[in-house]
């Protein structure tokens, strides 16, 4: 069984020199301090040969995706028995252990989210990942991920991912007529409440009565954490609302239309989701069916059956059915 791995407690500290366009920066030297992140491994016995970075979306963490990586870690080890995995899922910056790192400075925007993942590689000294998953506000991190890398963003010794996976994540700005309501209705009346609520089981009710179904009331209130008697916020909530606008705001058709050489990035829609408008699906089908000449990379399209915008709750069998075959064409 996959076993999941926390880093040791306190965060990770990394100095380098960072280079600012600011002359008065320049060569400055700067203490950062990295998000926080777990492992998951099918043996901790055996080295792992590639590495997958998994990142949730927004007012989520790591640990949503806990149960998804242990099976996709386990299947891709029953698959190859030479094929040994390492799945790292990240606590972004503003969301779980990662919100209590002050270091993490603002702005709290795509590119900066992207930023903290090239800084924990550098700070652990690891190879560059093979692979970056991303669901929602993630999907876009780790496309941004790409690009900045691309660019040459992160240094000469950043690699690009073989793959990304960007899982029910517009990749252009998101029209604020056709926007998710939900997820504005859901922040509004977050930053409507005190920052400490009596209890779990009063916010779930709290949600219900104002009209929030049962299943997003018991994901709000997971991320509470006990605070004395009370309980509080496991999020920054206004930092997250801060990258949910960067989130909206990002555009990366062009990412799209051109993927870097030796890279796929693979869309998957869920069927149920309604964050998707007709023409966005018509020209990711039209990326998706082109030709390429070997210059560039590709860009697939799945959708995923039977599920909304929470997939790997929704249909986990299913993401996992997609999600599996493309780490291991990589092995």
């Amino acid at each position: 069984m996959a076993r999941a791995l926390r880093n040791k407690p306190g965060f990770h500290l990394l100095a380098r020199f960072l280079n600012s366009p600011s002359p008065g920066f320049l060569g400055s030297l700067r203490w950062l301090e990295t998000i926080a992140y777990e492992e998951v491994r099918v043996s901790t016995e055996r080295p792992y040969n590639s590495t997958a970075f998994v990142v949730h979306g927004l007012l989520g963490s790591g640990r949503n995706w806990r149960s998804f990586s242990r099976n996709l870690a386990a299947t891709l080890s029953n698959s190859s028995s030479s094929s040994d995995w390492r799945m790292v899922l990240v606590d972004q910056r503003n969301h779980g252990r990662s919100a209590e790192v002050e270091g993490l400075y603002p702005p709290h925007d795509i590119v900066n989210a992207a930023q903290d993942l090239a800084n924990l590689v550098k700070s652990q000294g690891w190879a560059w990942p093979d692979v970056v998953m991303g669901h929602s506000l993630g999907g876009k991190v780790a496309l941004q991920f790409a690009e900045s890398c691309a660019r040459g963003d992160y240094g000469e010794s950043a690699a690009l991912p073989k793959q990304l996976l960007v899982l029910d994540s517009v990749p252009g700005k998101v029209n604020n007529e056709n926007g998710d309501g939900e997820v504005e209705k859901v922040l509004e009346t977050l930053q409507n409440l005190p920052s400490s609520v009596p209890s779990r089981k009063w916010l779930v009710n709290h949600m219900m009565e104002l009209g929030f179904s049962k299943s997003l009331s018991n994901w709000i209130g997971s991320n509470l954490k006990k605070s004395g008697e009370h309980e509080t916020w496991a999020f920054n909530l206004e930092g997250a609302v801060q990258m949910f606008n960067s989130y909206r705001e990002t555009d990366y058709w062009s990412l799209l239309e051109h993927p870097p050489k030796g890279m796929e990035i693979t869309i998957v829609r869920a069927e149920n989701s309604d964050r998707w408008d007709p023409d966005v699906i018509q020209r990711l089908e039209s990326l998706a069916s082109q030709e390429g000449n070997g210059s560039e990379g590709k860009v697939s399209v799945h959708v995923l059956p039977k599920a909304g915008h929470w997939v790997h709750v929704d249909n986990p069998k299913g993401l996992l059915d997609i999600v599996a075959p493309k780490l291991a064409s990589l092995g």
